[in-house]
This record gives structure tokens, C-alpha cells and sequence, in this order.
């Protein structure tokens, strides 16, 4: 029975994976870590093809031995980030105004103090 459901949710989130790939806002790395995920439970041919991809694979294995993100990676969510904060900042009234930012520093926060590759 599980091995179906991990086989099915690994497809999902290499597609949606793959989905980010052309949607700026969409992440994709998250999404194949959770594939490489199911598939490790589910297919592992499927698996080693992701950790060995040459585009991807250097990047999921990294976090999956050292919990790592690389430097490019954290450069290139920095802006959008900010940016949505700002966006936030203009477009909700009130309170509810600081909790883009609040959420944009969390998350900055926790990624800038990940080890980079």
C-alpha cells in the first residue's frame, strides 16, 4: 500500500518540481528533494537518475548530506523575497502590513544561516 502512495507523491512533486522551472515564483529544488524523497521509498531507479541529473542532482545532494544551499541559490531568492515584502508592505493596510516582512525575514533568516556550497 505505501509504496504506491510514495511512488504517486514522488510524481507529484517532480512535477510540480519541474513545473518551477519555468514559473519564477514556483521553487523547484524543495519539490525534487521531496521527490528524491518518495522515490527513495518507492523507486529507487528513479531516485539515483534525480541525484545523478547534472543540473539538479549536485544541488539535492548537498542538502541531503550536509543540509547545504548554494550561494547562487541564496543570491537569487534574497531580491524576490524582499521585493514581495515591500509589495506587502504597499498592498495590506494595518497590522497585517508587517507580516510579509515578518515572514521574508524568517525565511531569509533560516536560509542565510544554512551552510553554502
Amino acid at each position: 500500500m505505501r509504496v504506491p502512495v510514495y511512488r504517486a507523491l514522488g510524481v507529484l512533486a517532480l512535477a510540480i518540481g519541474l513545473i518551477g522551472t519555468v514559473l519564477p515564483l514556483l521553487p523547484t529544488t524543495p519539490f525534487l528533494i521531496g521527490a528524491v524523497y518518495f522515490f527513495a521509498r518507492s523507486h529507487p531507479e528513479w531516485e539515483r537518475r534525480l541525484l545523478t541529473h547534472p543540473k539538479a542532482g549536485p544541488v539535492i545532494r548537498a542538502w541531503i548530506d550536509h543540509q547545504a544551499i548554494p550561494l547562487f541559490a541564496k543570491q537569487a531568492a534574497t531580491l524576490p523575497l524582499a521585493i514581495s515584502a515591500v509589495g506587502g508592505w504597499f498592498m495590506l493596510a494595518g497590522p497585517w502590513r508587517y507580516l510579509p516582512a515578518a515572514c521574508v525575514a524568517v525565511a531569509l533568516a533560516w536560509m542565510w544561516t544554512r551552510p553554502s556550497t
